[in-house]
């Protein structure tokens, strides 16, 4: 890795979030790309304690937003409240103001509260009443979502998912990891007393260092071939953004960062690829057996890798 408090970082998640190493190491590239990160799967996973394990490790400020159906917008950015001593409306920040955010089970909540998220996490800042509030740094917004397959639940639009780099599942850990759950230390006690092994000023260095992982122009053409195929395959109603594009440029040059380069290899945008367009791609057939991310699987193998 390219900095030892990356592994002593990886190290105390994994201490937590056993048998999850990939999704562990998909979060923290996220973190050092600027991005924000949705996880989906079925409720007791440990979703909630991954993004509250990363904010925890990393010694960010961390808010955790419970969405519900008559949740408003003002719930999450804040609201404005009238002083009577000032005579002038003061404003209340709301918890979208931390360095890590979870909006836990995010499609239980209407599109218009959803839609409150938007301008936070592309822009980093929130407007009301005319005036324009800045968010803390580093900022990232780590979503949960049941499967939409679950009553009250309302499915994410497009342009909501496409605010997100990536999208991971957990799954069931695994029976070792399992039973070690049952009978060992509470993850909620054995949080309260862990300390920190990075801080939030080394978090933006890295991602300007990150910013600065360079990248040969080969790639760009694999990379954009990629974007491509997503937009002309039969299987494929609506392809990858000019969005996607972007996100998976600034995750392959974190991925290159976590693994101790400075520059980009094929490997960096061809294992990213599923998880960071999956998400992205509708489908012709929504009861097809593909789902988007074997779909995306399929293309890479069918495009030649830049040598």
């Amino acid at each position: 890795m390219a900095d030892n408090s990356l592994r002593l970082l990886q190290e105390r998640i994994d201490s937590v979030i056993k048998g999850k190493q990939d999704a562990v190491k998909m979060a923290i590239v996220t973190l050092l790309g600027r991005g924000h990160l949705m996880i989906e799967d079925v409720p007791g996973v440990g979703k909630t304690t991954l993004a509250f394990t990363l904010a925890k490790a990393t010694n960010c400020s961390f808010q955790r937003i419970q969405f519900t159906s008559d949740m408003l917008p003002t719930d999450i950015i804040g609201v404005s409240i009238y002083n009577p001593d000032t005579k002038n409306f003061d404003f209340k920040q709301g918890p979208i103001f931390a360095n890590i955010v979870l909006a836990d089970e995010i499609n239980r909540t209407s599109p218009k509260t959803q839609s409150a998220l938007l301008e936070a996490m592309n822009e980093r800042r929130v407007s009301v009443d005319r005036k324009t509030y800045t968010l803390p740094e580093p900022f990232m917004v780590i979503a949960t979502q049941n499967p939409i397959e679950y009553h009250g639940t309302f499915p994410l639009p497009e342009s909501q998912i496409d605010r997100f780099m990536m999208h991971i599942k957990l799954g069931y850990p695994e029976t070792a990891y399992e039973k070690q759950a049952l009978v060992g230390q509470s993850s909620l006690e054995f949080l309260e007393d862990m300390q920190p092994v990075i801080t939030g000023d080394e978090i933006l260095r890295m991602q300007k260092m990150v910013d600065a992982v360079k990248v040969d122009g080969s790639l760009l053409d694999y990379l954009m071939d990629v974007i491509n195929a997503t937009r002309n395959d039969e299987k494929i109603r609506l392809g990858a953004s000019t969005r996607g594009a972007q996100f998976l440029l600034k995750a392959a040059k974190a991925n290159a960062f976590y693994e101790g380069r400075d520059y980009v290899v094929p490997e960096d945008i061809k294992d990213l690829a599923p998880t960071v367009l999956g998400h992205r791609l509708i489908l012709k057939a929504r009861t097809s057996i593909y789902d988007a991310e074997v779909i995306m699987k399929e293309i890479l193998e069918r495009i030649s890798v830049p040598v």
